[in-house]
């Protein structure tokens, strides 16, 4: 068996005024979920529920260190997870709003990128495409 990617959906997200690396990456997470609609594992795969589905998480903050793993992940619902921290996102000038959190001011913004990938037996390996090759979908002009 070997695993083929399925899908790939992309999340953007901000924490406005807590500085909050986990927060903002949980909701570029949430934000790839809500749009992502993989009726087609059960529909084209032929499968009666969600076994054989992986789902990587790449996310992207300012200081991924700074980021609860396990938060973000919880907020995968299906399949078997993993999550890829890096530095990137942004790290603006925002304003402080005290009741909100003190002493803060920055926003940080956060990108994910969703990876939904099946465990496959006996699949058709399709055309192999390299970096090399011209995009195959263009429309040619007549």
């Amino acid at each position: 068996m070997s695993r083929k990617r399925f899908a790939i959906e992309l999340g953007y997200a901000a924490d406005l005024h807590g500085e909050d690396m986990t927060k903002a990456a949980v909701r570029a997470v949430q934000d790839a979920v809500s749009r992502i609609c993989l009726c087609g594992i059960m529909e084209i795969c032929g499968r009666d529920q969600f076994q054989g589905v992986y789902v990587h998480a790449d996310v992207a903050v300012p200081n991924p260190n700074a980021v609860d793993r396990d938060a973000v992940l919880a907020c995968i619902p299906i399949g078997e997870k993993s999550l890829t921290l890096v530095s990137g996102g942004l790290c603006v000038p925002g304003i402080e709003v005290p009741c909100f959190a003190p002493g803060v001011s920055n926003i940080i913004a956060a990108c994910a990128a969703l990876t939904v990938s099946l465990e496959m037996d006996n699949v058709d390996q399709g055309p192999k495409i390299s970096e090399q090759q011209d995009c195959v979908c263009a429309v040619k002009a007549e």
